[in-house]
């Protein structure tokens, strides 16, 4: 199927590694112009050439910004003053205790994995109003519904997006813009897999006893009982993301492996 991304210019960010990387790659692949996003100009480049070469696409860039610095995203805004297709992806995530959260990690959690969206919107959904074309899709979570007590703070960012979506997309009526959430479940993204193998090596199990132990424990209602690849991820978004897609908008869209127990 051709997607119809060819030369459609797209911004995603925190996507030097895991699903945003996935997600560059798709689109990359698609023939669309990218533009990648993390924090280090190191892992930039390596990520920029990884992807030229897996996708042949040579019109694939990258900006440094660090969204929990304002100024820094302001830059970035002013480095790239349009774009077909935004991808709020960029996101952190910890596991701690409710009565260990600190107000300065409630802070943090949600100036990152909210306001960056926010502010990168508040500045391209207009642009993409005026010329009555465009995709805005934020990167939320099933845990933006199944709300995960070891990282409350992080289920509550992951809802906020899916309100800022669907308030948004309310503001398209008529027009060929679009905005949607995607959901990932349990995804094998470089973080995950990173802290899994940590767990096992703490605990002293092998990393498929701990596997074993996440979807009995903490994602029991997991219908696949498997992390999904970013790959999966990422094909969902590049659909999304596409002129085919225009019959789709305002929607939350899980790819979650069947972890939300709900026929909605």
């Amino acid at each position: 199927m051709n997607l119809q991304l060819e030369n459609k210019t797209a911004l995603v960010t925190g996507s030097t590694a895991g699903i945003g990387y996935a997600i560059a790659k798709q689109l990359a692949s698609e023939g669309a112009i990218v533009t990648i996003n993390g924090r280090k100009e190191e892992s930039l480049i390596e990520a920029i050439d990884r992807l030229k070469k897996e996708t042949g696409n040579e019109n694939i860039n990258g900006i440094a910004a660090d969204f929990a610095k304002k100024e820094e995203v302001t830059h970035l805004i002013k480095s790239i003053p349009d774009v077909d297709i935004l991808i709020n992806n960029v996101g952190i995530f910890n596991e701690v205790d409710f009565a260990d959260i600190t107000d300065e990690e409630w802070s943090e959690v949600f100036e990152i994995n909210v306001m960056s969206g926010v502010r990168l919107s508040r500045h391209y959904f207009p642009k993409m109003m005026q010329k009555n074309e465009g995709r805005i899709i934020f990167i939320s979570s099933e845990s933006a519904l199944n709300i995960p007590t070891e990282m409350i703070h992080y289920g509550m960012t992951k809802t906020a997006q899916l309100s800022i979506s669907r308030g948004l997309a309310r503001l398209t009526k008529g027009s060929n813009v679009t905005v949607n959430a995607i959901l990932p479940g349990p995804t094998w993204s470089r973080a995950n897999e990173n802290g899994l193998k940590a767990q096992a090596e703490k605990e002293g199990k092998t990393l498929e006893e701990v596997l074993r132990d996440f979807f009995e424990k903490r994602r029991p209602t997991s219908l696949t009982q498997k992390f999904a690849s970013t790959e999966e991820v990422a094909y969902l978004v590049a659909y999304v993301a596409s002129p085919l897609s225009a019959a789709t908008n305002g929607a939350s869209l899980r790819v979650d492996g069947g972890v939300v127990n709900s026929i909605v």
